[in-house]
């Protein structure tokens, strides 16, 4: 029920929650949800009363908070409880004016495992992932924390269960090895499995641990550096390519070139960490250059807004970016 204006930019509303739907979940334990809402849109008065929800102030952002209260209501017949998160993040895009809708990226699963179901939790991860359901190649590049890895990850196993392809190969450039993998102890795979740690990490997430060294004995899984790959072809496979700011031009190309028949590929890595000696260029810097005209490929830019770490990971991505904006002057000169 819309009340009458008391003013040409002033709107005073009432929106009434459907009796089934609990308001506990809407407005989260001790009305943490509700105070984000009121953090968020300090120029609005919002009262709770019953199931109705009596919002006033300026106009615009009444119908934002309308919107709002829209989206959280689908987030939850979808089954999907609310975060304090996803209501910021909610209203971020609501402020943005995307196409896609909060709740359609909120309730987008992936791939569940233990009764834990992943899925992209901002724009920009769930463009990545639409980009890796519509295209061969994919390029994710973006800072800590963005999900590169994980949703691609998640994507392989999604893949993998549903017959589109019969392995995952998993890789990164041990690159930090280089002339000091000769000193580390044990064999060679002992040298190298620190570098991949972090994809078994992501791997452990998704899939059955217990069933993981089956899956990686007969081969359906593999994991492995970069310089195992070539010379070889890989065909009906997803394979994810990690840290690929740390592979050469010539590395990256030997990558590309595995690609067969009823493979995927995803490369992700953040092209501000780079640990390749100065005097070789990053493959990843220059890729885009090389392949932006190629039809099937596609590139994915994830920002500090897509990070879902700590709240703090986000500012001190930012906080790096504003100074290395500063330095790029004074190198250049």
């Amino acid at each position: 029920m819309t009340e009458p204006q008391t003013h040409p930019h002033v709107r005073e509303h009432t929106v009434v929650v459907p009796a089934d739907v609990p308001m506990v979940a809407l407005l989260g334990p001790r009305d943490e949800l509700l105070r984000t809402m009121e953090r968020q849109f300090p120029r609005v008065d919002l009262h709770v009363r019953g199931n109705e929800f009596h919002v006033s102030g300026p106009s615009a952002e009444v119908a934002l908070v309308e919107r709002l209260i829209d989206e959280l209501l689908d987030v939850l017949e979808g089954g999907q409880a609310l975060s304090g998160d996803a209501v910021e993040r909610s209203i971020a895009m609501l402020r943005a004016q995307t196409v896609e809708r909060p709740a359609d990226v909120l309730t987008m699963n992936i791939v569940s495992s233990r009764g834990r179901t992943i899925r992209p939790k901002t724009l920009g991860q769930k463009r990545y992932v639409d980009a890796i359901d519509s295209n061969t190649v994919v390029f994710g590049i973006g800072p800590a924390g963005t999900g590169k890895t994980y949703l691609a990850m998640a994507k392989a196993v999604a893949a993998l269960q549903a017959k589109q392809v019969n392995r995952i190969i998993l890789t990164r450039p041990a690159v930090e090895a280089g002339e000091r993998l000769g000193f580390l102890p044990g064999t060679l795979n002992d040298k190298i499995d620190p570098y991949l740690r972090p994809l078994y990490d992501a791997l452990h997430d998704m899939v059955d641990p217990e069933s993981i060294p089956r899956l990686m004995a007969s081969g359906t899984i593999e994991v492995a550096a970069l310089g195992y790959l070539r010379g070889r072809t890989l065909n009906d496979a997803f394979i994810i390519l990690d840290e690929a700011q740390n592979t050469t031009a010539e590395q990256m190309k030997m990558f590309l070139t595995r690609l067969g028949f009823g493979s995927q590929m995803v490369v992700t890595g953040d092209v501000t960490q780079v640990d390749l000696p100065s005097s070789a260029t990053s493959g990843l810097r220059v890729v885009r250059d090389i392949l932006t005209d190629i039809d099937d490929v596609a590139f994915c830019e994830l920002t500090a807004s897509d990070v879902v770490r700590h709240r703090l990971v986000a500012a001190i991505v930012d906080a790096y970016g504003r100074y290395d904006e500063r330095q790029a002057p004074a190198v250049r000169r």
